[in-house]
């Protein structure tokens, strides 16, 4: 025994462990999937602005403070515009809690950082907790989000390079890419979701229920986020469903599997409604209301001529087609990427696997019920927002197969459908990296000057070119911005990424800019290689 102890202490046995320590770093650079996931980690570092994106953001993570402070949900000065009156006459966020829940971990390491002295005197935005909580929470949730996304397509059965294009359209071809800057709840609910299909998924191939469990414990913590996904849910159990139809199980087995199904599934379901309820009552006093009809009771009040019916108001057909065609919010503008998938589903329907079949066709049904749902809704598109954050997880859903399927079924296609496509791609890469330039309320605030319908996709890249040639005087943008109060006016006239906002600022030491635009260009360095080397990678698998 002291002889082998005598050689773990031995300089001999130090040298041979260092190759072995580099050897497996090496192996980690060689695996596809390690590489997946550390360019969407770095994807999501170099896109943040330091800021949450929305006020909603900033309102459910006054709602996390609450949680571990003696803080309120709602400040006194924010009402009316937000909160609701609940039990006690207390001012209440009229949001679910799971994305205040989602940035727990974050808020209590950034008001921990944000104490530290050499932070002292910095009290300006952004702060160093929304730094901390979006950097943080962002990356994270990408990280997520790209390996259960490759582990879904995987259980779909494509291949390697198939699963990692896909994946790789989805973290930048589509307006996910939007939403790993601006920290709204989409990406967090698409996590989610994808996790439940794909846990559940296996447990119908399996029939092991712990898999049954953690994915309809993911589904049930959506409802805790925003009470509508209970769509996700029953879009999860139609997959499975589609999934066993397109196999041709009929009959008993049939329904028993889908009653195998409801005996774990429905006690989760049921179990995170009754968190939501028990949220909903210690708020509001009530468990069968939502926010909305204490939010329309409240809007009433204060405008008495807005419709009985507000705030499901608007004429359904109204908000049906507009989430499909309004230059303002149509997803086949700001996510073309779903026109592709829609015609490589259409050109290549009778070659899909049944569980292709059923994953296309649910997401198909998802996005027309969200469309449906949110149709008479007075805020249908999602209010302030890049195009229709509502359906963004079930555009997702079905986007997510174009790549894949077009490098599948590539051959049989033919050039013209092939080069149609490779521009469609293109379109959505310039599109999404577009959508990240500016803070997103720039063209909303341009539409109260412009009026509508406006095309914001083509507004957002005039003003890229406004800003870039200094003709923001010249083209009436300046003019726009500063009709909005001074700290809008800072955030809506710089690019949208944390240097330059600091930059613009102006309240940090420049040093200190100076720093984290070292960093920042590291980080864009780094992106753009890990990307070169997993294309590399994917290509040498592809030739052998």
């Amino acid at each position: 025994m002291a002889e082998d102890e005598s050689k773990l202490k031995s300089p001999g046995a130090a040298c041979i462990t260092i190759p072995t320590m580099i050897s497996g770093s090496v192996r980690w650079l060689r695996d596809p999937v390690f590489l997946l996931c550390l360019t969407a980690g770095l994807l999501a570092f170099v896109v943040q602005s330091g800021e949450l994106g929305s006020a909603d953001t900033a309102h459910r993570l006054q709602t996390t403070h609450w949680l571990w402070t003696s803080e309120p949900q709602v400040f006194p000065y924010e009402y009316p515009e937000f909160g609701l009156r609940g039990r006690g006459g207390q001012l209440y966020s009229w949001y679910g809690i799971g994305q205040s829940l989602l940035m727990l971990p974050a808020d209590l390491v950034g008001t921990w950082i944000s104490h530290w002295r050499i932070f002292s005197e910095y009290e300006d935005d952004p702060s160093i907790r929304s730094i901390v909580v979006s950097y943080g929470t962002s990356i994270l949730v990408n990280v997520l989000t790209a390996a259960i996304a490759f582990h879904f397509l995987q259980q779909l059965r494509f291949n390697v390079k198939e699963a990692i294009a896909g994946v790789l359209a989805l973290l930048f071809c589509t307006t996910r890419l939007h939403y790993t800057q601006n920290m709204m709840e989409n990406n967090y609910i698409m996590l989610l979701t994808l996790t439940g299909f794909s846990f559940q998924y296996e447990w119908l191939r399996t029939g092991k229920w712990p898999a049954l469990v953690i994915g309809s414990g993911a589904l049930g913590l959506n409802l805790l986020t925003r009470l509508t996904t209970v769509l996700d849910l029953i879009a999860a159990g139609v997959f499975l469903l589609a999934v066993l139809w397109f196999e041709q199980v009929r009959g008993a087995m049939f329904w028993r599997r889908a009653l195998d199904y409801a005996k774990i599934a429905f006690p989760v379901y049921l179990f995170f409604l009754v968190v939501d309820r028990v949220y909903q009552f210690y708020r509001f006093g009530s468990f069968t209301n939502t926010y909305v009809s204490l939010y329309a009771r409240e809007m009433r009040l204060q405008d008495p001529t807005l419709p009985p019916n507000f705030p499901w108001s608007t004429p359904f057909y109204r908000g049906f087609l507009g989430a499909l065609f309004k230059p303002e919010k149509s997803i086949f503008l700001f996510d073309p990427l779903l026109v592709l998938a829609l015609l490589l589903l259409l050109l290549v329907w009778k070659r899909l696997t049944p569980e292709v079949r059923a994953c296309s066709l649910t997401g198909i049904l998802l996005l027309l019920g969200y469309i449906g749902f949110y149709a008479r809704y007075a805020y249908w598109a999602g209010d302030f927002s890049w195009g229709d954050r509502y359906v963004s997880t079930a555009v997702e859903l079905v986007a997510l197969l174009a790549v894949p399927l077009l490098l599948r079924y590539r051959e049989g296609l033919g050039r013209p459908v092939w080069y149609f496509a490779v521009m469609l791609i293109g379109v959505s890469l310039i599109i999404q990296i577009a959508s990240l330039a500016f803070w997103m309320p720039l063209e909303i605030y341009q539409m109260e000057t412009l009026g509508h319908p406006t095309f914001v996709v083509a507004l957002r890249f005039k003003n890229i070119a406004a800003f870039a040639l200094g003709k923001m005087d010249a083209w009436g943008l300046n003019t726009v911005a500063m009709t909005q109060d001074p700290w809008d006016y800072v955030h809506i006239t710089t690019w949208n990424f944390l240097p330059f906002l600091l930059r613009r600022v102006g309240v940090a030491s420049p040093w200190l800019v100076d720093v984290v635009f070292a960093i920042w260009g590291v980080g864009v360095a780094g992106l753009l290689l890990v990307i070169s080397k997993l294309r590399s990678l994917l290509a040498v698998q592809a030739e052998s």
